[in-house]
């Protein structure tokens, strides 16, 4: 982006965030506070329901993450106005979603049979990996306004508002950071991430990935996934159940942090098959730490490039040791490629993917996927641009952190095999 559009976004962020003050100064608006009771209370108070579940531990997480929030994260009034809507939304589909599953207890006995796992550290090429098998319509996938918007605001399966909703978060997303178009271009219908799931979880590199909470970061890290993806499991069974979708196509999942708990992605779904991206070390760390920085100065005026750099390095390079890790011990089929291959010859690539999924790779289907490819190329006429010497880093020190000495040479994310 323009030094000239970043100066401007600036200074219209700073407006924002001095108006915010004000209004709070004087009384014309109720300051949010980023307190776990206060919070629920909102939630409470917004869906008419009471219950939040209970189980999957987050509570814990919320106490934890509003205290790396007010404490480390550096937020600007903007900031917080963004952090306390996100999470008072993310509380309010819990209740939701448990309300639902009272009046409708079917859901959970929906089969999600043999998921197509998209595994790849952030910025390997998962999201045109996993949009590529979504050209099929053999297989399911999650569309960006479901992974956002689970569930709808009535219990009404006919007055469904979450298209209205996504498109609202979308646009104001856009208008407050114009350059996540250029880094991850998205709409409505498009296959996209389950990140949005992973925030009623009050889990997941979604918070990360905007605000500088490094001793959330080491709870998540350290703490018992498997009754995470146990919820994931049943909020997927939702937005399935919410579409009416047939019940026998494999489902496309895909999200960065499945590299980290692929171990208890697996125990939730051990039928699962695994397309495993790989893509220089360096590239992943410079494009994450530009992807991290990007979100994080909407919200922060106190936003350290080095710290974002040296935080991502050992973020990828602890993926790397599970993902690696989780792969080599798990009995299901799996099959690694490259991020440059994929650039090479993507039909090549796709007729190996398609191998191990014991499906043939049709005409219909390998045309759907030349004109996914054909708009894409058309619609990035503007480049992503990073570099890791804006990080403080080297390639030397990325394959040294993410690899040790032996992988230093290639700084490659190895493949299994």
């Amino acid at each position: 982006m323009e030094l000239v559009a970043l100066a401007a976004q600036h200074r219209r962020n700073a407006l924002v965030s001095g108006l915010l003050e004000k209004a709070w100064s004087r009384g014309w608006l109720s300051r949010p506070v980023l307190e776990p009771d206060q919070l629920i209370a909102v939630a409470r108070a917004r869906t008419g329901l009471h219950d939040l579940g209970s189980g999957s531990g987050w509570n814990d997480r919320l106490e934890r993450l509003t205290q790396a929030l007010r404490e480390e994260a550096a937020l600007t009034p903007l900031g917080t106005v963004i952090a306390y809507g996100q999470l008072v939304a993310a509380l309010a589909d819990r209740a939701r979603v448990h309300a639902l599953w009272r009046r409708h207890p079917e859901i959970l006995d929906r089969p999600i049979p043999r998921p197509i796992i998209v595994l790849g550290q952030m910025r390997s090429g998962s999201t045109r990996m996993q949009r590529l098998l979504a050209c099929d319509p053999r297989l399911a996938h999650t569309r960006f306004f479901e992974s956002w918007n689970p569930v709808p605001i009535t219990h009404r399966r006919w007055l469904d508002d979450r298209r209205v909703r996504a498109w609202i978060g979308l646009r104001c997303a856009e208008w407050l950071n114009p350059e996540f178009r250029i880094i991850h271009p998205t709409a409505l219908e498009a296959a996209d991430e389950e990140i949005g799931l992973h925030n009623v979880s009050i889990f997941g590199a979604a918070f990360e990935a905007q605000w500088r909470i490094p001793s959330f970061a080491a709870v998540s890290e350290a703490m018992d996934t498997r009754p995470v993806y146990a919820e994931f499991k049943r909020l997927l069974q939702t937005v399935a159940w919410l579409r009416k979708a047939r019940e026998d196509r494999p489902w496309v999942l895909k999200l960065p942090q499945f590299a980290q708990d692929l171990d208890s992605l697996l125990a939730v779904f051990p039928d699962a098959r695994l397309v495993c991206l790989d893509r220089r070390a360096s590239a992943v760390v410079a494009s994450s730490a530009s992807l991290v920085h990007s979100q994080m100065r909407v919200q922060s005026d106190d936003v350290d490039r080095h710290w974002i750099g040296a935080e991502w390095v050992r973020k990828v390079a602890l993926r790397e040791r599970r993902m690696q890790a989780a792969r080599a011990a798990a009995d299901v089929p799996q099959v690694d490629v490259g991020f440059d291959a994929i650039g090479e010859d993507w039909e090549r690539e796709m007729q190996r993917v398609y191998r191990m999924l014991g499906l043939p790779l049709t005409e219909a289907v390998r045309s759907r996927m030349q004109r996914y490819l054909d708009q894409r190329r058309h619609r990035r006429l503007t480049r992503h641009r990073y570099a890791l010497s804006d990080f403080g880093l080297s390639e030397a020190e990325v394959a040294r952190a993410v690899h040790g000495a032996q992988g230093a040479a290639s700084g490659k994310l190895h493949a299994l095999g």
